[in-house]
């Protein structure tokens, strides 16, 4: 009788252990504090049997100490490693060492161990070995890991029953399916729980609800440029994993956007300012900050989380908040007494397209991630006479001609890779702002494009009315280029089709070369790219609120811009500096002279137009070349180039226009036919294995000789580069 008093009491305290372990975190029972032998439960008191996982929801032990239970729960199939897995059907297995005479590391044979993540009628009990390899096989192998845990797959119907119209409950029937670990979802393919996951961490949700329970919310970083401060996310450097990007390596942008905004500020005040884009907000921060009560500032971003940390970086900077025209309350509080507010800022959550279309602004930055032709025709629809559109594309592998299918269906361009590829790239994007400025009935006039490792920079000036827009789509043309020499031309003009297009080009590659020898690229911008008077004026700018990263670029742009050499500019230092800048008036809003002076509004005078519409006729003869030769890429085999300084000035001495680019370290922009660039280069360039002669330039030969060699050095290349081909 003493041994079947024991047998019973064996299932009886093994649920009490199960219930102890899913509702509170205490150990079970001691063997000792159960009922002697003689008081058995009868029949009728003792409870009935309970499927113990398969009902309600199970905590894991490792989790039993959490400090908020409701929040710490998780899924029992959700384990890091494999042995604690196997603990959820031996989990009585310590305490029935200690408290049963099942004194042994393992069950015994006898007692049968059922599986905690199949249903009875799915897996019965069976011995432990038999159970382990059910756990690795079927449970283990096909998990899903994310950080360290394993979500691996359930068969218990873990559907919540719900009654029918009658109100009978009827279980659901639930085949195999695992449960996020950060959401909790249900879900039934692995390839749909791996995709599932994937797009948690494309949103940043990370972290589980249970890992946020155990753990505090680590502090934001704050770091500071231009003396402005701003608070990122932990993975603020990738996008994919924050939802306020911050990338340090476009410091050079922000800088290059902000004394494009200074120097308009000069011509009408107060503007009014749109960073479409603003992540942290550090560029209308800089704005405000810097600028004043120039500018009203507007940062929007789509993101609830950007437009809060926006919200914290703008009370980080004593900066008030405006929300929906109306000043948030909070912000005075978080001010310490004694300081004052810099200024104010918008901060709106909206689309950018949305928002562009509502309000009109005389200045609008463009940031999107990837291309920003999306937003082109919205930035048009609204602007202001006379604002200012500046678009950053970071889409450079499309715009490198690294991925010529997007570039096709984002531009609608068909490009190659060349040697002068970065000049393409801008030429691109500031085709595709024209069309979106003429689709509003407006005209573009470019003041600068860059083109760097990591962005795409066109910055731009909207001219109101249909003869401006007409003007500008008559600058967007096909470019026709020699792949044999790479010499490149703008096509003519006209609806004709040309019999011979060949004819344009400079070269004599088809002549000699067999077969089709030349592209068409496009359509691109044909015109200008800089404006050298803006260009001193943002050089004025930069050295007067001292951001020296930047000054070196814009030298260089308006050397571009000019195409001279350096040696032929000076630059004056900060201390001799007036309103007149190397012989550029600097504009301001006291300037009454109708070249300078820029009226207040909306929509201006047909004076102001007719005259920026002349200045541009005048300017066309004065326009820089378009595009450079890299000196490398036209080097003579054997023979060592000179300094790309003195080849500059032997360019210059023999009658033509010629600068450094910005687009390339070693490129050489100049409007010298390839032929005679190459002549020049020879002409100068000594042999790599003298011989005993002397050093210095090469004996000068005739011009019948030069040209020889020189085509006999674009024929060889040509070969080369047919053998590589093929």
């Amino acid at each position: 009788m003493e041994n079947m008093a024991e047998e019973e009491l064996l299932p009886q305290e093994k649920e009490e252990v199960e219930v102890a372990q899913v509702q509170v975190p205490t150990p079970a029972p001691a063997p000792d504090s159960a009922p002697a032998p003689d008081s058995a439960p009868t029949p009728a008191s003792a409870p009935a049997p309970a499927p113990a996982l398969a009902q309600a929801p199970a905590l894991s032990p490792s989790l039993a100490s959490a400090p908020d239970e409701a929040e710490s729960k998780r899924h029992i199939s959700i384990q890091r490693q494999l042995a604690d897995l196997e603990k959820l059907a031996f989990v009585t297995e310590g305490d029935f060492d200690s408290a049963s005479s099942l004194n042994s590391d393992n069950l015994d044979a006898g007692n049968k161990q059922s599986c905690p993540l199949c249903p009875k009628e799915k897996f019965r009990a069976c011995n432990s070995h038999k159970l382990r390899r059910h756990l690795q096989n079927l449970h283990w192998k096909v998990s899903v890991e994310f950080e360290g845990y394993r979500m691996c797959i359930c068969h218990l119907p873990c559907r919540p029953v719900k009654p029918n119209i009658i109100g009978e409950q009827i279980s659901s029937k639930m085949g195999a399916h695992y449960h996020c670990i950060i959401c909790s979802a249900t879900i039934t393919r692995r390839t749909d729980m791996l995709g599932h996951v994937r797009r948690h961490v494309n949103k940043g949700e990370t972290k589980s609800r249970y890992i946020a329970a155990s753990a505090a919310k680590p502090p934001n970083e704050i770091l500071k440029e231009a003396d402005t401060d701003v608070q990122v996310c932990p993975n603020y450097s990738i996008p994919q994993k924050t939802d306020s990007y911050f990338n340090p390596k476009m410091k050079l942008n922000r800088q290059l956007i902000f004394c494009t905004l200074a120097a308009l500020a000069k011509e009408r005040k107060p503007l009014e300012c749109l960073d479409a884009f603003g992540a942290t907000g550090i560029m209308g921060l800089q704005w405000a900050k810097h600028l004043g009560n120039a500018v009203k500032v507007t940062i929007n971003d789509l993101n609830e989380n950007s437009v809060t940390l926006i919200q914290e970086n703008c009370h980080l900077n004593k900066l008030k908040v405006v929300v929906d025209s109306k000043e948030k309350e909070e912000s005075d509080d978080i001010l310490e007494e004694g300081e004052e507010n810099l200024g104010n800022i918008k901060v709106t959550k909206m689309d950018a397209n949305v928002l562009m279309h509502l309000r009109s602004f005389d200045f609008i930055h463009l940031d999107p991630f990837g291309t920003s032709v999306n937003y082109l025709d919205s930035a048009f629809r609204n602007i202001r006479n006379l604002g200012i559109v500046s678009v950053t594309s970071t889409d450079i592998s499309s715009l490198y001609a690294k991925a010529q299918h997007v570039a096709r269906r984002h531009y609608g361009c068909n490009i190659v890779r060349t040697e002068y590829y970065k000049e393409l790239a801008a030429r691109i994007v500031v085709a595709a702002v024209a069309r979106a400025a003429a689709r509003c009935n407006k005209g573009i006039e470019v003041l600068f494009a860059v083109a760097l490792e990591h962005f795409v920079l066109v910055v731009v000036r909207v001219l109101r009315g249909p003869t401006s827009a007409d003007e500008t789509a008559k600058k967007i043309q096909y470019l026709i280029h020699c792949q044999w020499c790479e010499e490149r031309i703008f096509q003519k003009d006209g609806n004709m089709v040309e019999e011979n297009p060949y004819r344009q080009l400079p070269c004599n590659c088809h002549g000699s070369m067999p077969g089709k020898t030349a592209i068409e690229l496009g359509p691109l911008w044909s015109s200008s790219l800089f404006n050298t008077g803006f260009l001193k004026r943002m050089l004025f700018e930069s050295l007067h609120h001292g951001l020296d990263d930047i000054q070196t670029l814009i030298k260089t742009l308006i050397f571009e811009s000019e195409c001279t050499p350096q040696s032929q500019f000076s630059v004056p230092t900060p201390s001799n500096l007036k309103q007149e800048e190397c012989g550029v008036f600097i504009k301001t809003t006291d300037d009454t002279t109708p070249d300078n002076y820029i009226a207040q509004g909306k929509r201006k005078g047909n004076e102001t137009v007719t005259t920026l519409a002349k200045r541009q006729k005048t300017d066309v003869s004065t326009e820089h070349p378009p595009f450079y030769y890299n000196i490398h890429r036209h080097s003579i085999k054997g023979m060592n180039m000179p300094k790309l300084k003195k080849f500059l000035c032997y360019l210059s001495q023999a009658g033509f226009r010629v600068s450094r680019t910005h687009f390339d370290p070693m490129g050489v922009r100049t409007d010298a036919p390839l032929m005679q660039f190459k002549s020049i280069l020879l002409k100068y360039s000594t042999p790599t294995y003298t011989g005993g002669q002397s050093e210095g330039h090469v004996q000068p030969a005739s011009e019948d000789t030069v040209a020889d060699r020189v085509e006999m050095s674009m024929n060889d290349k040509a070969e080369a580069s047919s053998c590589r081909r093929w």
